[in-house]
């Protein structure tokens, strides 16, 4: 019962269990609030809140431990009315085990002729019903809050990983402006756990400095 409580404060925890002296690969044990994950993992892609042909009684068969979710597409379907009814996306789709969201700024390279990127956020159309949707660094935090994942990324400014030149800088600048406004907007800090997401694409000197933020 202590572990659990400890659990809710931090809402994260991570115990090295052994490391490689010539590699440094190592293993763990990351405490979420829902699950305690054994790393290195493979967390299985549950785009829409389910993995196709498989329940979830079949993923924990699996010895599955953790699943990845999409902050795009469940804010647009099922979207947060309905979230918030069913207990987050644990009671959504019946999963007691950790999950992760991603910040839905993927979409940005994956759905890039539908999408326009503006210091305020990144405009979308729906490639449902051509609806328009602002994903802002607020917005996505809203989403996520509602979805409950145990660890959600942040938004940033994605980029194709080749691109060159002065987009690369520009959106790990945005990246890092981005970050702030997601902190101040996160409001469930000792259940989900925040991750910064490190830009600056091939760009060595551009990642350390993106690590730095400043």
């Amino acid at each position: 019962m202590a572990d659990k409580q400890k659990t809710r404060e931090s809402a994260l925890t991570f115990k090295i269990i052994a490391e490689c002296s010539t590699t440094k690969a190592r293993t763990g044990i990351l405490t979420l609030p829902h699950y305690r994950v054994e790393t290195p993992v493979f967390m299985p892609v549950g785009t829409q809140g389910t993995m196709k042909g498989l329940t979830c009684s079949q993923l924990e068969d699996l010895d599955c431990q953790i699943i990845l979710g999409n902050t795009y597409h469940l804010g647009m379907r099922p979207g947060t009315e309905t979230l918030d009814k069913a207990g987050g996306l644990h009671g959504f789709m019946n999963w007691k085990r950790a999950l992760l969201t991603d910040s839905g700024g993927f979409q940005m390279v994956s759905l890039i002729k539908l999408s326009e990127i503006t210091e305020e956020g990144v405009k979308f159309q729906s490639p449902h019903d051509g609806k328009e949707l602002l994903l802002t660094p607020e917005k996505s935090m809203e989403i996520q809050n509602s979805i409950g994942a145990d660890i959600m990324m942040q938004l940033d400014d994605v980029v194709s990983s080749t691109t060159k030149g002065p987009r690369v800088e520009e959106a790990m600048w945005r990246s890092i402006r981005w970050l702030d406004r997601c902190i101040a907007s996160h409001k469930r800090t000792k259940e989900q756990n925040l991750f910064a997401i490190i830009q600056g694409g091939l760009d060595t000197e551009l990642r350390k400095q993106c690590v730095e933020g400043d």
